[in-house]
């Protein structure tokens, strides 16, 4: 077994709502499940990256407990930031969102890397 294997809450076990899209807590309690990785790898290399995934899971969880039955999916978050007009807005979970992602696929990427082989981690990275 791997960490990932065992990881409690896991992207790949989020059922995705037919016409609503991804749950927001799932998809939250997945994001947090990934943070120990990140101590693992290197708590003085992936502090940075690690402040700001947590810092930006944070900002969506924020928008999602001000109405969890509304903001149940990500897309209801963003479709309703959007109608508001402060999708762009610095801070908004929308925005958070997306530099989540862009963090998710950089972790993707380095840990892609290692298992194809790359022993260095500065090329890895």
């Amino acid at each position: 077994p791997t960490f990932f294997s065992v990881m409690s809450n896991r992207f790949s076990d989020i059922e995705l709502r037919e016409e609503e899209g991804i749950p927001t807590e799932e998809f939250l309690d997945s994001c947090y499940a990934i943070v120990p990785v990140l101590d693992k790898l290197g708590p003085t290399v992936f502090a940075p990256v690690k402040m700001d995934f947590v810092g930006n899971i944070k900002k969506i969880n924020q928008k999602f407990i001000t109405n969890k039955e509304e903001f149940d999916t990500l897309q209801k978050i963003v479709l309703h930031e959007v109608n508001a007009g402060v999708a762009q807005v610095r801070n908004s979970a929308t925005e958070a969102l997306l530099w989540l992602k862009r963090g998710l696929k950089f972790l993707k990427g380095f840990l892609t890397e290692v298992k194809n082989g790359e022993k260095n981690i500065q090329t890895a990275l």
